[in-house]
């Protein structure tokens, strides 16, 4: 099992992946994003997480998947010996505003609206908002913005993600305010601390 982005700087990648992965498969789940980083002098391992094949961004994962596959994790993780000291781990979806980050999320995702942030401008524009189309034959992305169809090499792109269309979905409360996707998906990620006795 692979991550679509990793980031796990001074940690033995292969040894974490490793006590990770049988886990996931175990709950019938796909990694997306397994980043080791620093939150006000706290050292976190955050796992994103998703069903495969599920083209709806966090569909099937619950808070208590998150808090099984958390304690899960964390058992793997302290046999292993991955990770000295003290950590927590965060277990999640990516939320309605997914990175895309391989090609084939391009073509997973097709229909949906995304925003591209380009390397170089294309037609003098560095950021592309549109519907994705999936890829062409030559594996540049298709996306449909307000100026029509638009191919892009998949290398030209910088970072994409997910667009969540609230007036679409009705998501809108009654005073026409909107839900943050963000916030709602950091709610729902179960927190585990694991403590170290060394």
């Amino acid at each position: 099992m692979d991550f679509a982005y990793q980031k796990l700087p001074g940690l033995d990648r292969d040894r974490i992946v490793a006590a990770v992965a049988p886990v996931l498969r175990s709950h019938g789940v796909e990694g997306v994003e397994l980043v080791w980083r620093t939150d006000r002098g706290t050292r976190v391992l955050e796992l994103t997480l998703e069903r495969s094949g599920s083209r709806i961004p966090g569909a099937g994962i619950t808070i208590d998947l998150c808090s099984e596959i958390s304690r899960d994790v964390s058992a793997a993780l302290d046999v292993a010996d991955a990770i000295p000291g003290r950590y927590h781990l965060q277990v999640g979806s990516p939320g309605l505003d997914r990175a895309l980050y391989q090609a084939a999320d391009y073509e997973r995702f097709a229909g949906q609206l995304a925003r591209l942030k380009l390397r170089e401008p294309v037609d003098g524009e560095r950021i592309c908002r549109g519907t994705l189309h999936g890829l062409d034959e030559s594996g540049r992305v298709l996306i449909e913005t307000d100026r029509g169809e638009v191919a892009i090499d998949f290398a030209a792109i910088d970072s994409a993600r997910l667009v969540f269309d609230w007036k679409a979905s009705g998501a809108e409360r009654a005073d026409g305010s909107r839900r943050s996707g963000r916030r709602a998906t950091r709610r729902g990620r179960s927190t585990r601390q694991t403590r170290r006795s060394r």
